[in-house]
């Protein structure tokens, strides 16, 4: 069993990435990975592929456990063909966001309790067990076959451990009621830090190209604001209660002492929402954001998350929706309220391709237990639905038509269901060479059962 030709084609991106005897191992495994309609085991993908008998099985489990190959090559070869691709000039736009793949079982390792956004509510926060992975994604807005939706694809990926405390060589706490300190592993990164490494990765395989990055709150603060490589801006959200404040005014002649770093301090933002400053009205109708919004903007220092680094902040007011007030920041200050909050409502592509790739390609599936297999087991999962993109993109959409549904006479676009059942139909079809699928007969009947076979997508 072979995955159409122009996937195959697109799969030769990663040749330089293993060596032949696993780049062989690897696009079993990716055709494995791309056809079945069951959890994406290892053993289920060999079936998949029909290659129960192309060698040993173990062979496809040390691909992940042993195998000598990078992950961060791979995506990074990902990456170049996605940028060529989407953004062959201008800025290239980013999403830095996490995501919770639940498990079962206290040997895995990386596993923990994570905040999990699913079941969680804002008056109770559960967690649930499990891998909480950072992802750094392409945001492609408005393909030419999807030009009212955006799209999130997958460049970079990378685990996050909760903290581990260390018990070597602790002292038991003297006294009563005295608090034993917690150790500091020194080799714990938090989910910003993580982000600020897949970012700096990207922005220095790019270094000549402009980026921009949206993150929620999460990955506004000062752990990633005040290391952005010099060709990176940021747009993410500023805390309801932040201090904010003017530029520092230029120095005095007669001054004595260093210069001041910051200005005045502005008003709140609750002040801020009740002054005389007049509201813009904008009204919004995309992807991730139908409102009608009202906007104050000014031009300050968020000081505790980027000292003094000129930000353009936007105070915003939701008149339909009855959201509260938030503010908004963006490192680039000729943008106004419009471009900032339309860039950032494209985050929501991200949380799309979370779902999709948990429910369509399996990302929560893997059952590896050992760290090597664990770190590059789901990273490899999402970086074949990003190239599913690539593909549709260059290939899969051209000649693409719905199913005939007369109760959907309005869709005009595809679904990442949609993406996968088409590569997965031109798959199918490719095994029967000699086949005019325009005729009639048992074609007709071969290509029912094909178009069955492909809904499991």
């Amino acid at each position: 069993m072979q995955l159409t030709a122009t996937f195959r084609s697109l799969l030769q991106l990663f040749r330089d990435v293993f060596t032949a005897p696993t780049f062989a191992t690897f696009v079993t495994l990716a055709t494995g990975w791309c056809l079945s309609p069951r959890h994406r085991y290892v053993t289920e993908m060999i079936q998949a592929a029909n290659a129960v008998h192309r060698g040993h099985h173990s062979r496809y489990h040390r691909f992940f456990s042993n195998a000598a190959w990078s992950i961060d090559d791979l995506y990074e070869a990902l990456a170049l063909q996605a940028v060529q691709d989407f953004y062959p000039e201008g800025i290239i736009v980013l999403g830095a966001d996490d995501s919770l793949c639940r498990k079962r079982g206290l040997t895995i390792f990386g596993t923990g309790m994570h905040h999990d956004p699913l079941i969680s509510s804002r008056k109770r926060v559960w967690v649930s067990w499990g891998h909480d992975w950072v992802i750094l994604s392409l945001i492609i807005p408005n393909p030419p076959w999807s030009p009212t939706k955006v799209w999130a694809l997958p460049v970079g990926m990378r685990l996050y451990r909760n903290h581990q405390g260390l018990t070597k060589g602790k002292k038991k706490a003297k006294g009563k009621g005295a608090k034993r300190k917690r150790p500091v592993d020194p080799n714990h990164r938090t989910r910003p830090e993580l982000a600020v490494e897949l970012i700096a990765r990207f922005a220095k395989r790019f270094p000549q190209r402009q980026v921009l990055v949206s993150g929620d709150s999460a990955y506004g603060g000062k752990s990633v604001l005040q290391h952005l490589p010099a060709n990176v801006d940021l747009i993410s959200r500023v805390a309801a209660k932040a201090a904010l404040y003017r530029p520092a005014p230029p120095r005095r002649p007669d001054q004595k002492g260093a210069s001041r770093k910051k200005g005045d301090r502005l008003p709140g933002m609750a002040e801020w929402a009740a002054d005389a400053t007049p509201w813009e009205d904008l009204e919004f109708d995309q992807y991730g954001l139908h409102a009608t919004l009202q906007v104050k903007t000014i031009r300050g220092l968020y000081y505790k998350a980027g000292k003094d680094r000129l930000l353009t902040i936007v105070l915003v007011r939701d008149v339909t929706g009855g959201r509260p007030d938030q503010m908004f920041y963006c490192t680039r200050t000729e943008w106004n309220a419009r471009a900032i909050l339309t860039h950032y409502a494209w985050r929501w592509s991200v949380e799309v391709m979370h779902y999709n790739a948990k429910q369509m390609m399996g990302l929560e599936d893997p059952a590896n237990r050992t760290a090597q297999a664990v770190q590059r087991t789901a990273p490899v999962g999402l970086a074949l639905y990003g190239l599913t993109l690539i593909w549709f993109h260059r290939a899969g959409h051209h000649g693409w038509s719905y199913p005939d549904r007369p109760w959907y006479p309005g869709k005009d676009e595809p679904s990442y269901v949609d993406i996968l059942a088409a590569l997965r139909r031109e798959s199918w079809r490719d095994q029967f060479p000699g086949v005019d699928w325009e005729r009639g007969g048992e074609e007709t009947a071969l290509a029912r059962l094909i178009e069955f076979a492909s809904r499991p997508a």
